[in-house]
C-alpha cells in the first residue's frame, strides 16, 4: 500500500514578526520545513512526500535544499487561496489509480510529531478510512453565549487537533471536489462534510503548530530535551 504525506507549508511568517516565512526558520541550525519532512521519513522510510508552497517560495527552497544539502525527493505543488485549496493542489499529485493508497496532510510547521504518532494514523486509517491524531484540553474551556456571557464546559468533551491527518487516497479526493466553503478549517471537517466519520488517535503533545516567536522558544527547548 502506497503512503504519501502532503506537508502543506504556506505560511508568511506574519506573526512571526520577520520576514522569512515560518516554515523557513531554522532550530537549532535545520529549517522547520526540513525537520518536519525528516519526521515523516524517519518514521515511513517508503513514504511520498508532497510539498506545497507558494509559487513565489519555490526557488527559495530549492536555494536551502543546496545550502543544507537535503536530498530527501520531494514533488513540490503551488499553493492555493486558502488551505483547502493548497491541499486540492497536492492531492493533483497523487495519481487517481492509486485508490488504495493512504494520503497524510500535515502542517509543515509541526516538526515535532513523534514517530509513533505518524505510525498509528496511517495504520488507523488503514482500517477506518480516515483518522485524526487528537490530544486532551487540559485548561478550563468556556463558551460564549449569544447574550455576551460565557459558561463553563467539561474538557473531557473535548480535544485538541493534530496533523497528520491521514485518510484513504479516493476518500479524500472524492471530498476535495466539494466546493469549497469557510466551515472547511481542516481536512476532518471535508470528509465529514462528504459523509464520512472521521476517527481520534492519540497524538503527542509535543507535536506544536510553531506560530508565535514564543514558540520558537519552546522549540528549542524540546530540541535541547
Amino acid at each position: 500500500m502506497d503512503r504519501y504525506v502532503i506537508m502543506v507549508a504556506g505560511g508568511k511568517g506574519l506573526r512571526m514578526g520577520g520576514e522569512v516565512p515560518k516554515q523557513f526558520l531554522p532550530i537549532d541550525g535545520r529549517p522547520v520545513l526540513m525537520r518536519s519532512i525528516d519526521a515523516f521519513v524517519s518514521a515511513l522510510p517508503d513514504i511520498r512526500i508532497i510539498l506545497v508552497l507558494p509559487a513565489e517560495q519555490h526557488a527559495y527552497w530549492q536555494q536551502l535544499c543546496r545550502t543544507y544539502r537535503f536530498d530527501t525527493p520531494v514533488r513540490i505543488a503551488p499553493g492555493g487561496e486558502t488551505r483547502f485549496h493548497s491541499v486540492s493542489n497536492g492531492l493533483a499529485l497523487v495519481p487517481d489509480a492509486a485508490e488504495d493508497a493512504l494520503v497524510g496532510v500535515h502542517d509543515g510547521v509541526r516538526p515535532f510529531v513523534s514517530a509513533q504518532t505518524i505510525i498509528a494514523c496511517y495504520q488507523r486509517a488503514a482500517v477506518d478510512g480516515a483518522v485524526v491524531p487528537v490530544v486532551p484540553v487540559v485548561e478550563t474551556v468556556r463558551r460564549l453565549l449569544p447574550d455576551g456571557s460565557s459558561r463553563t464546559e467539561d474538557r473531557e468533551q473535548f480535544r485538541l487537533v493534530q496533523t497528520p491527518q491521514v485518510f484513504r487516497a479516493k476518500l479524500l479526493k472524492a471530498a476535495y471536489s466539494q466546493s469549497f466553503t469557510p466551515a472547511f478549517t481542516d481536512d476532518a471537517s471535508v470528509v465529514e462534510a462528504w459523509g464520512h466519520p472521521v476517527s481520534l488517535e492519540g497524538g503527542n503533545p509535543e507535536n506544536i503548530k510553531l506560530t508565535r516567536p514564543a514558540d520558537l522558544k519552546l522549540a528549542q527547548g524540546l530540541l535541547g530535551r
